[in-house]
């Protein structure tokens, strides 16, 4: 058995996998990048298409990487692996990402962290800058097995690529989290003909039919356990007879001949699969440390189970996990304690540890303490993973029952942050086991009732939810006494955890303000964050006017901490902050989420970054420009996919309706409704009947419209209660039904009064306009006009100039309605708002004014993505800071403005500025 001869006969029958990677390459050789994912079992032949496509590139830089299972927990192994080959280039990058690349691969000992994204922006650029000498395939083999940063890190890569001339190829044997909606390529069994055609090509001379046929029927077109084939004929005799299964399975298979080698044969196969690397020097220092002669190896060569020379390279990824899960726990134990004896603690202090921790037997402090160390080196390295297995590692070898509980705590809380709950759960009863001081306890009561919260939202159980939103509360009662900085932050959490519920649950975020505002009364406010915890508490128990004083302070803090860039900012979750905003009917929505995205992505904070873009979405549509919104929308959920992670689509629905797709409103809309009553979340439907109500009076459909602001005002949903009732007031006028219309204005002028912004004023005036008449009417409209043009509002200001251009036809002369109607329309078209511009299109051609009936924005033409990068580019940006900004490479931003300036016939930044003023 050769390793050549399996890689070269395994393409049999393999034409439409094989066109398909040929068409990869040939992408990859006209300058486009390509990804594809193939999935399939054990044995099926992915390695060797993976091979074979490695051959085929001979004129492409190909780099590689392995996962391996014992590797699995070392942060940024096997991106360090994947990358070592094209690491000069990261001269050229920007020193932000060069720093934090050097950082996360240890060439360098910058403090803290270093910033996921950035290294994410840095493997992009290294590859890119690799791409301009020659193009470059990127090859990775069990994508299943790779460690979670490095797999998280080339799945961010891979939805970033697209002019770079670089190709990512992972084969995996399932579906795993991050390769969703990538495109990918189920590599299934053989047929039977090309199966025994490959069968046939294996076994020398004549093959009894029937011993062919059984063959083939069991190995289920399993082009390796077809090849591994020819051994298991031995069990049967001259005539056919079975006298044991033809083929046990591919793993069956290998376990067979490792079973039939030498003992001390075994015993170096087990340390080269304990060792990742493939290093020959390191296995053979680790085989002298056990007593063992390189000559011991050369069985186990000679059946072609693996070879050594430059590196040391098992025959299949299968035939490593054998020999490794087929060694006694004695064996194992004794390989990693070599690999540990000599891997030096000063190049590699991380792998020793593991190594030491594999190779024990019993409790071990100093071991223990070793892996402690490396999981505090990991969270620098942002691999908050590792960390967690690090950690767990270390509680199962601590003897003292104390520093058990205290690490055992410590694993639950890294575990929580990388999602492992179920792990997480189990360290928590760990750490409950031993003595814990009253901090560490209230720590560990804080810990479960955030997984309770998690569980309850994911299993839809409303009853839960609403528990565990309760139980947020004790906790904060427990740590009053004992740390009143994390009391404060967990009553927020508590009171944001709260306004998700809002009305499923109406009485109870009541109660917990109730609850949290008596807790905090005698503990002033003296940071940020306990000025934002008090406002809202004070927000929820005495309504929007009364708390508005508090509400503009928390305001005030939070955009102190955007200009003075305090870590902290982000804790306070996105919802309280845009809550803030809105409350206070201010500006610098734009600036906060602006920053949200920066610091969430500076911190490699990835299952914070979608929520940060979502927010930031919103606050292009409140500037009216509802394409940028609609590709962040788009780019949270790619983040999302290539985490698993699944934020909140509120944004989503607030784009949709501000386009006029009545069609995606009523999608997004009725999935938010269903879902959520089932989950007990009730913001997401007030959401849904805003978005609904918003896109029905942009369609003119006023009785829908009303139906769905009346739903939504049920309840007093923080931060765009507001905004229903001005969609309510509007839908109400047009539906005649005034009595409804004043009680709504009424709410309003209460809150807009006690905020007193331009942005407040402007909606009070809007809505006050609608129910008034004459000259009062007119001078009410060009106040708001007024009002909302000393804002950021613009898709506002173009809704009061349609509706001031609407009462103007038909209570003046229809020659005056005519400009407001015409600039509405203008900027209604520019921005994307096609309902509202429909509105004003048709309101212009009944004031005898000839307008398109298709009107096309501005750039309609480009993609979301290209108009994201003509719009930064048009404000001066370089390639270099829109490619960070977006998390493109510069080469893609320059590809994409190319056909940017053919489109609009520009040449220029300043034309595209121009284009978009």
């Amino acid at each position: 058995m050769t390793t050549t001869s399996y890689q070269v006969v395994a393409l049999s029958g393999r034409d439409p996998e094989w066109q398909r990677l040929q068409q990869l390459l040939t992408a990859l050789r006209s300058g486009r990048s390509e990804v594809l994912v193939l999935v399939g079992e054990a044995g099926i032949g992915k390695t060797a298409l993976l091979q074979n496509l490695r051959d085929s590139a001979a004129d492409c830089t190909v780099l590689s990487v392995a996962g391996v299972e014992s590797d699995m927990d070392l942060a940024f192994a096997g991106l360090q692996q994947l990358c070592a080959p094209v690491l000069g280039f990261r001269v050229g990058l920007p020193l932000p990402q060069r720093e934090a690349l050097e950082h996360a691969f240890g060439i360098s000992d910058a403090g803290g962290a270093p910033h996921r994204f950035l290294v994410g922006l840095a493997v992009l650029g290294l590859l890119a800058a690799a791409a301009e000498e020659r193009p470059v395939l990127c090859l990775v083999d069990d994508a299943q097995w790779l460690d979670s940063v490095s797999a998280q890190t080339l799945f961010f890569v891979a939805r970033r690529l697209d002019a770079e001339a670089v190709g990512l190829v992972f084969a995996q044997r399932s579906a795993i989290d991050g390769t969703a909606g990538l495109p990918t390529l189920a590599v299934g069994g053989l047929t039977d003909g090309d199966a025994r055609k490959l069968l046939e090509s294996a076994l020398p001379g004549r093959l009894d039919s029937a011993v062919a046929d059984r063959i083939v029927a069991e190995s289920r077109g399993n082009p390796l356990a077809l090849l591994e084939s020819s051994r298991a004929l031995s069990l049967l005799d001259s005539t056919g007879a079975q006298h044991g299964p033809v083929s046990a399975g591919v793993e069956g298979r290998y376990l067979q001949l490792v079973s039939e080698l030498p003992a001390e044969t075994q015993m170096c196969l087990v340390t080269a699969a304990a060792e990742p690397v493939g290093d020959p020097a390191l296995l053979f220092g680790a085989l002298a440390h056990l007593d063992l002669k390189p000559v011991a190896m050369l069985p186990a060569q000679d059946i072609g189970l693996l070879r050594i020379d430059t590196r040391v390279q098992f025959h299949h990824p299968l035939a490593r996990s054998v020999a490794y899960r087929s060694a006694t726990p004695e064996q194992r134990r004794r390989a990693h304690g070599a690999l540990a004896a000599v891997t030096d603690p000063a190049v590699d202090p991380d792998r020793r540890a593991w190594h030491r921790a594999l190779a024990c037997e019993a409790l071990d402090e100093p071991v223990a303490l070793d892996l402690e160390a490396s999981a505090g080196r990991a969270r620098q390295r942002g691999g908050t993973a590792a960390a967690a297995a690090f950690l767990t590692r270390a509680v199962e070898l601590t003897p003292d029952p104390s520093m058990r509980s205290t690490r055992a705590l410590a694993a639950a809380e890294a575990h929580h942050e990388i999602a492992s709950f179920d792990q997480s759960r189990h360290l928590l009863a760990t750490a409950e086991l031993g003595p814990l001081t009253d901090l560490q306890r209230a720590r560990l009561a804080q810990l479960r009732t955030r997984l309770a919260f998690t569980s309850a939202r994911a299993s839809g159980h409303a009853a839960a939810l609403s528990e565990a939103v309760t139980e947020f509360t004790a906790v904060a009662a427990q740590l009053k006494v004992l740390d009143a900085a994390l009391a404060t932050e967990t009553y927020l959490e508590a009171l944001s955890a709260a306004m998700y519920v809002g009305r499923s649950a109406p009485g109870l975020t009541v109660q917990i303000a109730e609850t949290a505002r008596a807790a905090l009364a005698n503990l002033p406010p003296q940071t940020p964050l306990d000025v934002i915890t008090h406002a809202l508490a004070d927000r929820l128990v005495l309504g929007a006017a009364a708390a508005m004083p508090a509400m503009r302070r928390a305001r005030d803090a939070l955009m102190g901490c955007v200009r003075s860039d305090t870590g902290w900012f982000w804790r306070a979750f996105p919802l309280v902050h845009e809550c803030l905003i809105h409350e206070t009917w201010e500006d610098g929505w734009s600036a906060v989420s602006a920053h949200a995205v920066r610091l969430a992505s500076d911190a490699g904070a990835m299952a914070l970054l979608p929520s940060a873009l979502l927010s930031r979405a919103g606050a292009h549509v409140d500037n009216g420009e509802l394409t940028t919104a609609a590709g962040l929308v788009a780019e949270a959920g790619d983040l999302s996919n290539a985490i698993n992670y699944v934020p909140l689509r509120y944004h989503g629905l607030s784009v949709a309706a501000w386009k006029g797709d009545d069609t995606e409103v009523a999608a997004l809309a009725t999935a938010a409704i269903e879902s959520s009553r089932l989950r007990g979340e009730g913001r997401a439907i007030g959401l849904a009947h805003y978005a609904t109500a918003l896109v029905n009076n942009g369609r003119g459909r006023y009785p829908d419209a009303l139906a769905a602001a009346r739903r939504g005002l049920e309840y007093d949903d923080l931060g765009f209660h507001g905004y229903v009732l001005v969609e309510a007031i509007e839908a109400a006028v047009r539906t005649n039904d005034l009595q409804f219309a004043e009680q709504a204005l009424e709410q309003l002028r209460e809150r807009t009064l006690a905020a007193g912004t331009p942005r407040a004023l402007g909606s009070l005036a809007r809505s006050e306009a609608l129910l008034n008449s004459g000259k009062r009417a007119e001078a009410l409209y060009l106040q708001s006009i007024g009002y909302f043009e000393a804002t950021s509002q613009v898709v506002q200001l173009a809704r009061v100039r349609l509706l001031y251009g609407e009462w103007l036809r038909r209570n003046g002369p229809a020659t005056a309605a005519r400009e407001p109607l015409r600039v509405a329309h203008r900027d209604l078209v520019t921005m994307g708002s096609m309902a509202f511009a429909e509105r004003a299109r048709r309101e212009l051609q009944a004031a005898g004014q000839k307008t398109r009936k298709s009107p096309t924005a501005v750039g309609d033409d480009l993609s979301p993505q290209e108009r994201q990068i003509a719009e930064l580019a048009g404000k001066g940006l370089t390639n270099q800071e829109i490619a960070s900004q977006l998390f493109l490479s510069a080469h893609t931003v320059d590809w994409h403005l190319r056909k940017v300036y053919t489109k609009m016939g520009v040449r220029t930044r300043r034309e595209l500025r121009q284009k978009f003023a």
